[in-house]
């Protein structure tokens, strides 16, 4: 069979960046083909911090899969069921939130992955191969290679542990979540603080040693961003739909008013 195309993975793999665009606010498929045509790489659906359903998410992932930008679930927590139905669904990759140890990664991995790689359960037919009839044993590995797992570290104990947990099989990428991180470590805010510095160096190490992608989110300013992409993060999130709702409205009454 042909290649799976995941655009954030493959760009990635080569060494670019993957810039992605957490959705909150969007509710309808056409949302994907606007921010591929933003020149997004992928989408961060979240339902971690968010009231999309189910159903909403993976229509998304249908979408965005069909028009060429990665469709990138953040999942509420560590039950096997909020990943596999998303990924049975059209995702093409999970984001698990406050991993901070290998244990949990492995589980995760297992959860995510098709034998021999882990022990998700095989159904029908599904999105990511346009629903084709494909042999179990050419489907399965093709799907598990164009599948992108990502892991945030959001806690002192997680950076503590990342070599552990970059060193784990079937782990593709980790990301800081750097809001959250600030606030266990007690520095709320503080994105350039020497702590925050010395925890993307950790992480970065970890990456290179285990060849895994490092990431990064809660890094919107456009100087610490060029500092932290500077370092070698690669996965990026680079805002919401929210936040550019709020920034383009902002500037565009500023614009209004100021013509008067």
């Amino acid at each position: 069979m042909n290649k799976i195309r995941n655009v954030a993975l493959d760009r990635l793999r080569v060494g670019d960046l993957a810039v992605g665009i957490g959705l909150r606010q969007a509710r309808t498929v056409d949302i994907a083909p606007a921010m591929k045509t933003a020149g997004f790489d992928w989408l961060f659906i979240d339902m971690e911090h968010n009231s999309m359903d189910l159903d909403m998410a993976v229509q998304i992932c249908v979408a965005a899969r069909a028009c060429g930008i990665s469709p990138i679930v953040r999942v509420p927590a560590f039950q096997h069921f909020h990943a596999t139905r998303v990924l049975d669904g059209g995702a093409q990759g999970i984001v698990f939130p406050h991993v901070d140890d290998a244990e949990t990664a492995a589980q995760l991995v297992d959860f995510c992955r098709y034998p021999p790689d882990g022990r998700r359960s095989i159904t029908g037919t599904l999105p990511q191969i346009d629903f084709a009839s494909i042999p179990i044993d050419q489907a399965a590995p093709a799907i598990n290679d164009a599948t992108l797992l990502v892991f945030m570290l959001e806690s002192p104990k997680a950076i503590s542990n990342v070599d552990s947990i970059a060193a784990v099989s079937g782990v593709d990428a980790l990301l800081i979540g750097t809001s959250d991180l600030t606030m266990e470590m007690g520095i709320p805010g503080q994105l350039e603080h020497p702590d925050i510095i010395a925890a993307y160096e950790v992480m970065l190490d970890a990456c290179k040693k285990h060849k895994k992608h490092p990431g990064m989110g809660g890094i919107y300013q456009p100087e610490l961003l060029q500092k932290y992409i500077g370092m070698g993060v690669k996965l990026i999130l680079a805002g919401s739909d929210l936040s550019l709702l709020m920034s383009a409205g902002k500037a565009r009454v500023a614009d209004i008013r100021a013509a008067q």
